[in-house]
């Protein structure tokens, strides 16, 4: 085993696991059920892009269009979306988040952050120091992830 494929073993169930907790102790704090993560995807793209259509968000998500269509179809029926005719093109839909919407990630987020922050505060300085020190890495490791790989062929698993 490599040291990357080792340091790989190590760190996905760790992250996966960090996410998952985090979600729970949030989803007990708040009282409201966890969105699934596909739908608070669609809510965070809708609202860094007020008005972005089904294509742009399958785009900015990698997704199928008919996948989108769905999650946005719930997400109307939940009442976290609002779809209006686009004004040049009658036949697209723009995508807007509600006020309820914009509430429940508010208050999502502050809730998760203060979940959050009691667990660092229970973390002496050298951990904060590593943590602090690793987010950079962390971020171009998803870039590197995110990005097309020229060499992979696609295929099997």
């Amino acid at each position: 085993m490599t040291i990357t494929v080792g340091l790989a073993e190590g760190l996905m169930p760790a992250v996966t696991a960090l996410r998952r907790a985090v979600r729970r102790r949030t989803r007990e704090r708040t009282g409201v059920p966890a969105l699934p993560p596909a739908q608070v995807e669609l809510l965070r793209a809708v609202q860094d892009s007020p008005g972005i259509g089904v294509a742009g968000v399958a785009r900015r998500l990698r997704l199928a269009d008919n996948s989108v269509s769905t999650l946005v179809r719930t997400a109307v029926a939940d009442g976290h979306l609002r779809r209006t005719a686009d004004p040049t093109d009658r036949r697209a839909a723009r995508l807007e988040l509600t006020e309820a919407a914009h509430g429940r990630l508010r208050r999502w987020r502050a809730v998760r952050a203060e979940v959050v922050d009691a667990a660092l505060a229970c973390l002496d300085p050298a951990d904060h120091e590593a943590l602090t020190a690793a987010l950079p890495a962390l971020t171009r490791l998803l870039d590197a992830v995110e990005e097309p790989d020229p060499h992979h062929q696609g295929g099997g698993s």
